[in-house]
């Protein structure tokens, strides 16, 4: 296998907590495996989650729920060893880093077709990175929102700012990526569901970059309602809160037990808790504070991930008054941390002064932050240039995210801080399906906003390169030194050059507030006792044909 450059970027990526009593909850009957016998009936198995997706490109969108589906449907070249966090082969078989990091040659898994039919080949895999790189202004919208972005930091039309240079398609088995510069974390970064091979074929025939359908408050393509990729599962349908995915007959790798696998959407803990119960779903994800007491009374099994996550204030420094760095001081300092995790997440989440979680090198021991301080907090906006302005702090309604499960109750509790230390606080809830991340990560007038950020791969550049990499609408940020930071960090060889840089990054967002992290929640999956094993991973990376049933 060839150069690895991000290992040892993170360590006990397979340490778990399994919370697994005697389980008394009804749950569905095992259906047979396909094939098991002439009359065997196709095994469904049906996934409670928190809200519906995005969409279905995984190039165009950005939320978990998205991802959850597409990682069935869609693959990468790399993936994610599910042990150590290290990128392992997936579509590509190895790979080599030549030229200092400046090229990447991949060899090709051989034989493998998508789920429309055509092959899977070198040519396939340029198509989809020209793609990436020439994305139309129309369909990329707020570009700093675009994965592709975040990475390469440029598309086509500024290819002089882009660390992406070019795909050449060798021959049918081998393709060379060539970059503009040095990316350590490059084989880490493709292992995203973001840059997941699809059907150049369904690309055309969805004209995937017209975004002319909507779905659940976003614009989609006729693509991004039916991927097309090399998963082990491929698209069914996508109706009334409910995806419905056929396991692929062609698959090149395990087709696992399931046949058909239904993502069934309950917006409220309390009904995904009760299907669980009536057997409607042989699990959900995420499970709350409030249901986790009584799935264990249950004896039902609780999957705990390690930490992964950030939940975060937003701060939107376009709006005058928050472009005052006494102000947002006076909001670090004026939120209790302690509290909000002891009330509203589960046991085991870790307060925060920073971004990089502490399995990633660059976390900082001594980055502290601002402490709870209501007296210090009231002095400092006293001494700001905030004179009781309405500030609109926007928060998710009808939604659970792995990173935030009760937003509501999150946002009702630091309003209430917030306004105890003086700060004029006028409530904007929005509801999930309404396109809340697309409002608050765009230009408009939230003020603050409750946001989070689950990590999809192990680099300290994840979490700071994607959230203050570049100037983006949802802070309003502009800041050229922390940016030239974060793109010399990205560049530097794994040691303690890149883990200084990193932490020096800590440092200087912690003083200068652009956001307040709050917790790494920990998150926690709850499955019927059908389920003998599920592959839990902090990355999110859960692909269904791993799932293992009993008496199959």
């Amino acid at each position: 296998m060839g150069s690895k450059a991000g290992r040892g970027l993170v360590a006990g990526f397979g340490a778990l907590l399994l919370v697994a009593l005697a389980a008394c909850t009804p749950t569905p009957t095992p259906a047979p495996t396909p094939g098991t016998s002439a009359s065997a009936e196709p095994a469904v198995f049906s996934f409670g989650t928190g809200a519906e997706p995005a969409g279905l490109d995984p190039a165009l969108v950005k939320d978990s729920e998205s991802y959850r589906v597409t990682r069935q449907i869609l693959e990468g070249l790399v993936t994610v060893d599910p042990t150590t966090g290290d990128p392992a082969p997936s579509l590509a078989t190895s790979w080599d880093e030549e030229e200092d990091g400046l090229a990447y040659a991949f060899t090709l898994r051989d034989g493998v077709q998508f789920q429309d039919g055509t092959v899977f080949d070198a040519a396939a895999v340029c198509a989809n990175f020209t793609r990436w790189y020439s994305l139309p202004a129309a369909t990329r919208g707020d570009a700093a929102s675009v994965t592709f972005k975040q990475i390469f930091g440029a598309f086509s039309g500024d290819a002089a700012n882009s660390s992406y240079k070019s795909c050449t398609a060798v021959d049918a088995s081998h393709v060379r990526i060539e970059l503009g510069t040095r990316l350590t974390g490059f084989l880490q970064a493709m292992t995203q569901p973001a840059f997941a091979i699809s059907s150049p074929a369904a690309l055309a025939a969805g004209d995937a970059n017209n975004l002319s359908a909507s779905v659940a408050g976003h614009k989609v393509s006729a693509f991004g309602l039916h991927p097309v990729g090399t998963g082990p599962f491929s698209f069914g349908s996508w109706k009334d809160g409910r995806v419905t995915l056929n396991a692929n007959p062609t698959y090149w790798g395990d087709k696992g037990q399931i046949s058909v696998l239904n993502f069934i959407t309950y917006d409220q803990p309390e009904t995904r808790l009760q299907a669980l119960k009536d057997g409607l779903i042989d699990g959900f994800d995420p499970v709350t504070p409030g249901n986790f007491d009584a799935l264990v009374r249950n004896g039902t099994q609780i999957l705990q991930r390690d930490p992964f996550s950030v939940v975060y204030l937003g701060i939107n420094q376009a709006n005058p008054l928050l472009a005052d760095e006494k102000v947002r001081t006076a909001l670090a300092m004026a939120i209790d941390k302690e509290t909000l995790i002891r009330d509203f997440f589960i046991d085991g989440t870790s307060p925060t002064a920073q971004f990089i979680p502490p399995k990633l090198s660059g976390f900082n021991k001594s980055v502290t932050g601002q402490p709870f301080d209501v007296e210090k907090a009231k002095k400092a906006l006293a001494a700001s240039s905030y004179k009781g302005e309405p500030l609109k702090f926007y928060y998710p309604t009808n939604a659970t995210r792995a990173y935030l499960p009760t937003p509501e109750k999150v946002y009702a509790e630091i309003a209430r801080e917030l306004t105890a230390v003086g700060f004029n606080i006028v409530p904007v809830p929005v509801d999930w399906a309404d396109d809340y991340v697309g409002k608050v990560t765009s230009p408009g007038d939230h003020a603050l906003h409750l946001m989070g950020w689950n990590g999809l791969y192990a680099d300290p550049d994840n979490f700071v390169g994607t959230l203050f990499g570049a100037p983006n609408a949802e802070l309003g940020l502009n800041d050229p030194q922390l940016v030239s930071k974060i793109l010399r960090a990205r560049s530097l060889p794994v040691g303690t050059e890149r883990n200084e840089a990193y932490q020096s990054i800590s440092e200087q967002i912690a003083k200068t507030v652009p956001a307040i992290p709050i917790a790494f929640p920990i998150s926690a999956v709850a499955l019927s006792s059908r389920v003998e094993s599920y592959p839990v991973s902090p990355v999110l990376n859960e692909v269904f044909n791993k799932v293992k049933l009993s008496g199959h």
